[in-house]
């Protein structure tokens, strides 16, 4: 259906692919992974039109193709669905799948004939939404299927779904896949980029794996260990990523005698229900828990982002007033948030004007702030965590995921907290920025910090954790340690009682084992904890 030869594209001299071989079946569904910069994006835009190649050739239903711009690509049957929503939000659903392509009579748009074309698509497809609710009214997995609509729409024969899944529960998550999988039933071939692993094996049948630009492995999804996935995006052998395993936490964290962090009686209501935990310096504490089970709504109500009823936070022996950040700010207490986009970074500033943003206070002198203070405080945490920026003026937008995680995490860690409250640290970035990451938590620990972390991959929380506490529908239901915390007794307690011997195997697809409960299981042949 796509056949790619021999393609090479270069910006400035700088290769961003080198000579790539790509092929999509009709009805398959083609991974097409590699970390940040490895040349996925340049790729998609240069099959979409977006970016012309410098050489090779790109062969559409056998014909080859040099599509100018992205509604060639599209008229011509190439669509993508992008991690970022490109809809109208004030239009209905069937305003925005027929979007320029609205039926008429008379000369006016068929608002009958639209919403009937709209309703019998959705339908095709297992989608169940009002087609003449307003798109801004909905949650983003429903808003992610009807880009996936308008794509089939336009009689797609290729669709691309570039990081579809990066904001969806896992619920949403498994109904995406069932379109997708409807639509590659029909013979649509679809490309599909993500760096949540374990959906490649739940959806995909082919990898193609890009590293520097190249094409450096294609096979059978089936056939391709994690261990060795992982070894071909970060070009290292397997038998170390095997030894150091797939995440990149060390041994366990010495620790202080008492309590860093002492939290008890927190209630939220309808949310939170009496829960509490305490974390030592250098102690990892995980938080694990079902999707709505309060992990994320325990982490503000300790931070005083979240108005509670009750609750009593002490941090070094010093209660801290509850729901109040300023006040958790200066007791000592920073929260990266789980959306970076929506609760993190501001896009349009620099990385620097995003570093400095929590600690202007701290260093104003009667109202006026140094600019070589905030430039030495910023080049500091650009040279400790690696960030990769053309300078501290580009703008944060512009840098890849995990660079702007860590541009936060630098934002957090410029506070010199005591306390340090992750929420999903990992979500959405390559698996060597997730290295990275993980190996800074370990070091926050070592450094005397006390950490709590909030993820939904389960080989994270058991390995990057000295203990885990979990909770269920607002309230503390279990702890694990030692020799308890495993990935197999943390599902059970997730769970709700699987067996000890649950199976092992592949990673399961979405709506079975790990990923029903919101979580994902570790690579087969156990846990790697440091």
């Amino acid at each position: 259906m796509l056949t790619v030869s021999g393609v090479t594209k270069s910006f400035a001299g700088v290769h961003a692919l080198r000579g790539v071989d790509f092929t999509l079946e009709p009805g398959s569904v083609h991974a097409l992974v590699g970390e940040n910069g490895a040349g996925k994006s340049t790729f998609i835009k240069v099959l979409t039109g977006v970016h012309a190649a410098d050489a090779g050739e790109v062969r559409f239903l056998g014909d080859p193709v040099a599509f100018s711009r992205p509604a060639d690509a599209q008229d011509a049957g190439i669509s993508t669905i992008y991690q970022e929503i490109n809809l109208v939000p004030l239009l209905t659903v069937a305003q925005n799948i027929y979007l320029g392509r609205e039926p008429r009579r008379f000369g006016l748009v068929d608002t009958r004939a639209l919403n009937r074309q709209a309703a019998e698509l959705v339908q095709r497809l297992g989608i169940e939404v009002d087609v003449r609710a307003e798109l801004g009214s909905l949650g983003l997995g429903v808003q992610q299927m009807v880009a996936l609509a308008r794509a089939v729409s336009i009689d797609a024969r290729v669709v691309i779904m570039d990081e579809p899944t990066s904001s969806l529960e896992v619920r949403e998550v498994e109904t995406l896949f069932g379109v997708a999988r409807t639509l590659a039933a029909s013979g649509v071939g679809l490309v599909f980029v993500s760096h949540r692993l374990d959906e490649l094996w739940a959806l995909c049948d082919t990898v193609t794996v890009l590293r520097d630009g190249r094409a450096v492995h294609t096979g059978p999804m089936a056939d391709l260990e994690r261990v060795k996935l992982v070894a071909l995006m970060l070009g290292r052998e397997v038998s170390d990523v095997r030894a150091e395993g797939t995440t990149d936490f060390g041994a366990s964290h010495a620790q202080g005698d008492a309590p860093l962090l002492s939290v008890s009686g927190v209630d939220v209501p309808n949310r939170l229900r009496g829960v509490g935990l305490t974390a030592r310096p250098g102690e990892v504490v995980g938080l694990g828990g079902l999707l709505g089970s309060g992990r994320s709504e325990t982490l503000k109500a300790i931070y005083g982002d979240l108005t509670t009823t009750a609750a009593d936070v002490e941090v070094g022996g010093t209660k801290v007033k509850a729901g109040s950040v300023s006040r958790s700010l200066r007791a000592g207490i920073a929260l990266l948030s789980e959306d970076r986009k929506a609760e993190g970074i501001v896009p349009d500033m620099s990385v620097r004007d995003n570093i400095a943003l929590a600690v202007l206070p701290k260093m104003a002198r009667g109202g006026m702030v140094s600019d070589a203070r905030i430039d030495a405080l910023v080049d500091t945490f650009m040279r400790r965590l690696q960030i990769k920026a053309s300078s501290p003026r580009q703008k944060v937008r512009e840098l890849s995921g995990g660079n702007q995680q860590k541009v936060l995490i630098a934002r957090w860690l410029a506070t010199e907290p005591r306390v340090f409250l992750l929420d999903e640290p990992t979500r959405g970035i390559d698996v060597g920025a997730k290295r990275e990451v993980q190996g800074l938590i370990d070091e926050l620990a070592d450094q005397g910090l006390a950490v709590v972390l909030v993820s939904s991959e389960m080989d994270e929380l058991v390995e990057g954790s000295d203990r885990v506490v979990v909770l269920h529908d607002g309230a503390v239901s279990g702890e694990l340690d030692g020799d308890r915390l495993t990935s197999a007794e943390l599902l059970r307690v997730l769970a709700g009682g699987i067996p000890d011997e649950h199976p092992t195997g592949p990673p399961p697809g979405p709506g079975t084992g790990a990923n029903a409960v919101g979580t994902h299981p570790t690579t087969p042949g156990g846990d790697h904890r440091g």
